[in-house]
């Protein structure tokens, strides 16, 4: 199996999540790709013993969510470009190509190396090897759709990063024209509960750093626009949950724990 760090190592659990929600509970994520891929995968995944209910599906919701702004995006820009930042194993082009977008899955080379071994190359959904905090990949993007509208998703990365670090992304992305951004993070209480997660899915090893308490003044230090900011599990259906799964959903959407941001980098404005 290909040696991952940390970080990277982490790309097999929104998977699990994925499958686990497409075998038990379809009406929140159906996901055939990820289904197709199971008995590729290793047999020893680190922490998929020690799951709960509701660490497996926060996964999944996540793709659900990214799910509905990608489809949201491709009404308003059928040709636009979807551009997956840190994008694992995500199954997402398979769940909403519309056949005429340009989809890039941007990973650091070992991601970029196993992904490809697991889903080959499909048509329209290019691969960059690329620190996701580089200029480069946006380059590359922008210099083959000069005018092109992009929609930015960073699906479970950026808790991994620290505040400054996350700052200078989002200021960097204001110079490439008409590009939005969505991601998931937590406030500051979601950041005191993390370490918990973690645990449940076998890396407590692994530091977590950036958080929102503000998106409306995350947006203004970045010179963005807030489009959304809405609770992570507004959108779910919790039928068929154990009472504790759902429990947990509506006390992190009470709190504001977790959460989903859409923004519109400076100079975008989408039709």
């Amino acid at each position: 199996m290909t040696e991952f760090s940390m970080v990277e190592d982490t790309l097999f659990v929104p998977l699990l999540g994925r499958i686990y929600a497409s075998e038990s509970f379809p009406h929140i994520l159906t996901d055939q790709k990820a289904l197709e891929l199971k008995k590729r995968l290793p047999k020893t995944i680190k922490g998929q013993n020690t799951q709960t209910q509701y660490t497996l599906l926060a996964g999944a919701i996540r793709s659900a969510n990214m799910d509905r702004y990608i489809g949201d995006f491709l009404n308003r820009n059928p040709e636009g470009i979807v551009v997956e930042l840190g994008c694992g194993l995500e199954t997402s082009f398979y769940r909403n190509d519309n056949g005429s977008s340009q989809w890039y899955e941007v990973d650091l080379p070992a991601v970029i190396a196993y992904r490809q071994h697991l889903l080959g190359l499909p048509e329209r959904d290019s691969f960059i090897v690329s620190d996701a905090f580089s200029r480069d990949w946006m380059e590359q993007i922008r210099s083959a759709h000069p005018d092109a509208p992009i929609l930015i998703t960073a699906s479970g990365l950026l808790y991994y990063f620290e505040q400054e670090k996350v700052i200078r992304l989002l200021r960097m992305l204001n110079h490439y024209g008409a590009v939005e951004f969505v991601f998931d993070t937590v406030n500051s209480s979601g950041m005191k509960r993390i370490g918990k997660y973690m645990k449940q899915v076998g890396h407590e090893e692994t530091a977590m750093y950036f958080y929102v308490d503000d998106g409306e003044a995350l947006a203004r230090q970045v010179g963005a626009t807030l489009l959304k900011e809405e609770p992570y599990y507004a959108h779910t259906d919790t039928k068929g949950l154990r009472f504790s799964t759902a429990f947990t959903m509506k006390a992190s959407d009470r709190f504001r724990m977790v959460k989903m941001l859409h923004l519109r980098m400076n100079g975008a404005s989408p039709k």
